[in-house]
């Protein structure tokens, strides 16, 4: 029996690494069912970012990993053209799934929801998942040839 019946989580999810399947892991884990938000190109551009792929192919990307990697768990992926997308007016979402960079999420998100007259949510924060060098992964560091998706260091030129 899962903890929540419905948890929410985003990202741009533009290279899928070890970072992201841990917060996908710990979602599938804790509830029924997720909400993943994916950014639309957009609201990425807005936020400042470069994504190496389009909404489609990211939105395709993600679909892949899940049915591989999370089998037979119940989820709903949504555009995002905000910070919050549902979660801020989907009443039955009980928690947000968040990373220690974005746990500040839930606060804003709680406000919001507070106006809205809804319940707030419960704030899980999935530490970062590091690389081979004790620092984070991200995107842009795959993006900069320091580590893959895994998290390993690559060799410099």
């Amino acid at each position: 029996m899962s903890k929540f019946s419905l948890v929410a989580m985003g990202g741009t999810f533009d290279i899928i690494h070890r970072g992201h399947l841990t917060l996908l892991a710990n979602a599938f884990e804790i509830s029924n069912k997720v909400i993943i938000g994916l950014t639309s190109d957009e609201f990425v551009e807005k936020k400042g970012k470069r994504p190496v792929h389009k909404y489609d192919e990211r939105l395709r990307n993600l679909l892949l990993i899940i049915f591989k990697e999370f089998p037979n768990n119940d989820f709903q992926i949504i555009q995002l053209d905000n910070d919050f997308g549902p979660a801020v007016l989907e009443k039955d979402v009980q928690a947000l799934v968040v990373s220690d960079e974005t746990n500040n999420q839930g606060n804003i998100l709680n406000t919001l929801r507070s106006k809205n007259n809804l319940p707030p949510v419960e704030i899980i924060v999935v530490p970062m998942f590091l690389a081979k060098d004790g620092v984070r992964i991200s995107t842009t560091r795959i993006k900069n040839s320091e580590i893959d998706s895994d998290g390993n260091l690559l060799p410099i030129d």
